[in-house]
């Protein structure tokens, strides 16, 4: 069952917020990561590669939960609980997108390394709950 995001937060999600993804750990423990994101109606997005231990925790346990605190509104924040899939359509199309949204020019321009990342896939994340002040 999925839940539906407020207006104040869809706004925030689509300025250049940076966000915080945590996965679990095969040991249980969290992993959490910075990413650039991008709102697809009530679901977020974001971009990662095969192989990295974020795709890896989600293939074991899709159990996500992103933080989203503005910078600019430090006392703020959502705590978006959630379930995460992903695909490999569009990766490429979505890292660009991003990019150029938080970075002003497309990936390869931004990180010249990117030929050496791997296969991008595009992270979707259903929302079951969400907690905060957004």
């Amino acid at each position: 069952m999925t839940t539906t995001l407020s207006e104040d937060l869809k706004r925030v999600l689509d300025t250049r917020v940076f966000v915080i993804i945590g996965t679990t750990q095969p040991d249980g423990s969290p992993q959490l990561s910075p990413v650039w994101v991008k709102r697809d109606g009530d679901e977020l997005l974001f971009s990662t590669t095969m192989g990295r231990r974020k795709q890896k925790n989600i293939d074991r346990d899709p159990r996500v939960t992103v933080l989203v605190q503005p910078a600019d509104a430090p006392y703020t924040y959502a705590e978006i609980r959630g379930t995460a899939s992903y695909t490999t359509d569009g990766g490429q199309d979505l890292i660009d997108e991003l990019s150029l949204k938080y970075a002003g020019k497309r990936y390869a321009e931004f990180n010249p390394a990117a030929d050496q990342d791997g296969e991008r896939i595009v992270v979707r994340i259903a929302p079951r709950k969400v907690v905060g002040s957004l």
